[in-house]
């Protein structure tokens, strides 16, 4: 009996030793660790724009309005919410998606001035996994020019440059497509003359 009261204690320390470990000196390290090594990514990667925070480069927020460039639809939620992050797993048969998708695409060729017949990007009528994707594709954001262009003012070449500029290239050199940040986009075009 007296063994497995040993036995009993011994694993009741490793237990605690292991929760304290994995629960709080593991944490604290790589926390303390990311604030030294990364700080801006660690503090959620928030753009300022003059002295107030804009968002985060990593997430989308909405631009209401012709004079801006639009995110992906969101499924997060009401809008960008980002305590409601995730898709809608319609598969591309439901009823549902390809309703949304139709109405979509309407408004887009609408806000845009295309034609009924317009092929339409598929970034800007369906949702990324998260529904908080910051980014839009390099042609999406050339089509939305046209008319941020006419809203603002400036020119379309003005426009298409500043697209140029925050157009991001594939990841690691192969993955995905080059894209556009709409935040960092749109917050360089506030700053236009």
């Amino acid at each position: 009996m007296k063994g497995f009261a040993r036995e009993i204690w011994i694993s009741v320390v490793v237990i605690g030793l292991l929760a304290v470990l994995v629960c709080g000196v593991y944490p604290a390290t790589v926390w303390v660790l990311g604030r030294v090594l990364f700080p801006r990514q660690a503090a959620g990667s928030l753009v300022t724009h003059g002295k107030q925070v804009a968002g985060s480069s990593l997430l989308a927020r909405e631009f209401p309005g012709a004079r801006y460039f639009h995110p992906r639809a969101s499924a997060a939620g009401v809008g960008y919410d980002t305590s409601h992050s995730g898709g809608t797993n319609w598969g591309p048969l439901s009823a549902r998606f390809l309703a949304a998708v139709r109405e979509r695409v309407s408004a887009y060729r609408e806000e845009n001035g295309l034609d009924f017949n317009a092929l339409v990007p598929g970034d800007a009528v369906t949702a990324s996994a998260s529904g908080l994707d910051p980014h839009i594709s390099v042609e999406n954001a050339g089509i939305q020019a046209v008319r941020v262009a006419a809203a603002r003012g400036l020119t379309l070449d003005a426009v298409l440059s500043k697209i140029e500029k925050h157009t991001e290239g594939r990841t690691l050199g192969v993955l995905g497509r080059p894209r556009v940040n709409v935040l960092m986009l749109n917050l360089d075009l506030d700053g236009a003359p």
